[in-house]
């Protein structure tokens, strides 16, 4: 399996243009601790992006990071299977199979991600969602979830000079905090994260694997920041935009072992 990006779609991927107007997002970065974070996570998967490996073998990292991406985006859902297993076709978890789904539709939605955000949001649900929800549900955001997406897809299509990093912690905590469509939102909200990071030129590639980053630091952690996300304060925002940085570290050392070993063959 892999993101099968399209060709040139590496080359497309880059920062919207500076807004005409006021920028929504600018006031994050003067948050506590975000600006460092971002050049962290910027830096990490910069390193990431110049291993010897993907000059010749970046579809093979691409695969393997969208097979560990769905494994773990699985695991913080509840359902934590062996990568192994995995990889041999042996495990038909609806959830797991929901976002093994998902991680192989990505590549075919960048180019209509930041044109209609929404087409595409239904898509990821009827992907992640479709052993685990009603079909007339599939794709379908609740009423009450109306206002609130409509404010994150102009987000989405705007412009903004904030680090990519920052824009799909926002979109990732958005939509996890809102859940519109009530199951499968967090793999959902994941997988729209990661699409930010390729679309907004942080990972073009799709070779780093943030869920993996997610994974790590925990659920534990992962609930509290998301927490801190919803209550709306300058704090709550301020811990889960790191947090997400920090994931957004680890998910690039993920695919740094990757390249490594696919080097050593």
């Amino acid at each position: 399996m892999t993101i099968p990006l399209r060709p040139g779609a590496g080359r497309a991927a880059r920062p919207a243009p500076a807004p005409t107007g006021p920028d929504p997002l600018a006031p994050l970065l003067d948050l506590p601790g975000v600006a460092d974070a971002a050049e962290g996570a910027r830096t990490a998967v910069d390193r990431l992006l110049g291993h010897r490996v993907l000059r010749r073998e970046s579809a093979a990292v691409s695969a393997e990071s969208a097979l560990r991406g769905a494994r773990a985006s699985a695991a913080l859902e509840g359902v934590d299977v062996p990568l192994a297993d995995l990889r041999a076709g042996q495990v038909g978890d609806p959830v797991v199979q929901g976002a093994l789904r998902v991680s192989v539709g990505l590549g075919s939605m960048v180019e209509t991600w930041e044109r209609a955000p929404g087409q595409v949001l239904a898509r990821l649900h009827v992907l992640a969602a479709a052993d685990l929800a009603a079909r007339d549900d599939l794709g379908r955001p609740s009423g009450a979830a109306g206002p609130r997406l409509g404010a994150l897809f102009s987000i989405i299509t705007g412009a903004t000079t904030v680090p990519a990093v920052v824009l799909a912690g926002v979109v990732h905590g958005e939509l996890a905090a809102l859940a519109p469509f009530g199951t499968q939102d967090g793999v959902v909200a994941r997988a729209a994260g990661r699409l930010v990071g390729i679309t907004r030129g942080l990972d073009p590639k799709a070779v780093s694997v943030p869920e993996v980053g997610f994974a790590e630091l925990g659920r534990p952690a992962y609930d509290a920041a998301l927490e801190g996300y919803r209550s709306g304060g300058p704090a709550g925002l301020a811990g889960w935009l790191v947090h997400c940085c920090r994931a957004a570290e680890h998910g690039a050392a993920e695919g740094l072992a990757i390249c490594e070993s696919l080097l050593r063959g």
